[in-house]
């Protein structure tokens, strides 16, 4: 590979001020903030159109140079290193919201919005909706969380936020714009139906079988009030009958369980947040009621919140970076796990044995996606990013997390590289002949983020 010829190729299609190979430009590139291993990086673009992002993806087509799409870079889990080097392709510069429709309940944006932007534009000019919310800072891409099967806010009462994409334009392998849902048969982004639906393939596949240029995803109509029955529970083997009673009730928008050893008053319970709506006091009280009745009679104990900490939970998005404070050098990375919800006690116990053999804090926590249908684990590891043990130990803690949701009978989430393995291993041997079938059908040169998901 001619290095300079393919930066005045790439300086050629985005502009000098967006494409570069400078060592200092790329170092940042190399790494995430969670503890996968930088790699290597050729270059970095920041490509401000579906068009440009095709004539980059051609050119790396025809030189068969690997090619990294990439969102806020938030993941954690090191899907945005190169594993093979090659280029990064920051989406921040793509950062228009194109449509707002009220009515089919939806937005069109592209993929560099960030889930702060879309917030921040819906409470300014359509303050009766709402859209899905993760887990995570509001730099974080909407794409980027939909496009790993995120959850988030909505998720107990609407399912996972993957769910709630309506349709994608993506630039594939080969430098074609296809899209997909019903934008593919009308002009309207409203549903991914009645048409074969393929939108399920770019969904956790990481950037292994193309761009994602646009989506449409689903926005929800916002309540007046909201509130948090805060609960604690110092068993956890209770907890699944808990949640089946909670989720009866219907009262429920979003479900949140942890367990943390600090601070010390949080020590050997699991707490429960149950998020209820409601027009008015009166609707918010009889929910209250009725919740803390199935808390006393689940073995949970009702808590009045601190004002503080009730206040921070209503906020929107909640995330959990405060778990990085726990210890010197401010690093932290986690498991996410989708689980069966009858495995949630002993998810708790062992998840917590794993982090207490490698001297660290246990900070567990889980999140109803869809009522009782699933429930994702969250196994967090602080370390500190100076001391490289405390990053080894950080990653043998992961790697045994990852084991331990497979034999659980549950699969691991937006898995890195190792856990990539781990499931490809556990796999239907036809699932993964299926996979690689289409991995080599739409990139017969492997340039598509390469080395995640490769099956053997």
């Amino acid at each position: 590979m001619n290095k300079e010829s393919i930066l005045i190729k790439l300086e050629d299609i985005v502009g000098k001020d967006f494409a570069t190979n400078s060592s200092e430009d790329l170092y940042i590139y190399s790494q995430d903030p969670g503890a996968s291993i930088p790699r290597h990086v050729d270059f970095v673009v920041m490509p401000g159109t579906s068009v440009e992002v095709q004539e980059i993806v051609k050119l790396a087509n025809q030189e068969k140079i690997p090619i990294v799409p990439m969102g806020g870079g938030l993941t954690l889990s090191g899907l945005i290193i190169p594993v093979k080097g090659g280029i990064v392709l920051d989406m921040k510069r793509m950062n228009q919201i194109i449509e707002i429709n009220p009515f089919s309940r939806y937005a069109l944006i592209e993929a560099g919005v960030t889930t702060g932007q879309i917030l921040s534009h819906l409470n300014d000019n359509y303050p009766d909706l709402q859209p899905p919310i993760p887990d995570a800072p509001p730099s974080a891409t909407v794409a980027g969380n939909m496009l790993i099967h995120g959850s988030g806010y909505l998720s107990q009462r609407y399912g996972g936020h993957g769910a709630m994409i309506n349709g994608l334009e993506v630039v594939l392998a080969n430098g074609e714009i296809c899209k997909l849902g019903s934008c593919a048969v009308s002009d309207y982004w409203f549903d991914r139906g009645p048409i074969p639906d393929f939108i399920g393939l770019f969904i956790s596949a990481f950037g292994t079988m193309g761009v994602i240029t646009k989506l449409s995803i689903q926005l929800f109509p916002k309540p007046k009030m909201r509130d948090i029955i805060f609960g604690l529970m110092s068993d956890p083997k209770d907890l699944p009958d808990l949640l089946l009673k909670i989720t009866a009730t219907g009262y429920a928008e979003d479900i949140l369980l942890g367990k943390q050893d600090k601070p010390e008053w949080m020590k050997g319970y699991v707490f429960i947040m149950t998020y209820i709506t409601g027009d008015s006091e009166e609707d918010i009280d009889r929910q209250t009621k009725t919740l803390k009745r199935i808390y006393r009679k689940s073995n949970a104990r009702f808590m009045k919140a601190p004002e503080k900490m009730r206040d921070l939970y209503l906020d929107k998005p909640i995330f959990a970076a405060g778990a990085a404070d726990f210890r010197k050098g401010g690093g932290f990375e986690y498991v996410g796990a989708f689980m069966p919800l009858e495995k949630i006690p002993e998810a708790y116990e062992k998840g917590a044995d794993i982090a207490r053999k490698y001297g660290i804090t246990p900070t567990l926590g889980s999140r109803l996606i869809g009522g009782v249908h699933t429930i994702v684990m969250f196994f967090s590891y602080s370390f500190n990013r100076a001391n490289p043990q405390d990053m080894e130990n950080a990653r043998k803690a992961l790697y045994e997390t990852n084991k331990l949701a497979l034999e659980l009978g549950g699969i691991p989430w937006k898995a890195e590289l190792e856990g990539q393995r781990l499931i490809l291993e556990k796999m239907d041997t036809s699932y993964n002949k299926l996979m690689k079938t289409i991995q080599s059908t739409l990139d017969p040169n492997g340039i598509m983020n390469p080395g995640n998901w490769e099956v053997k």
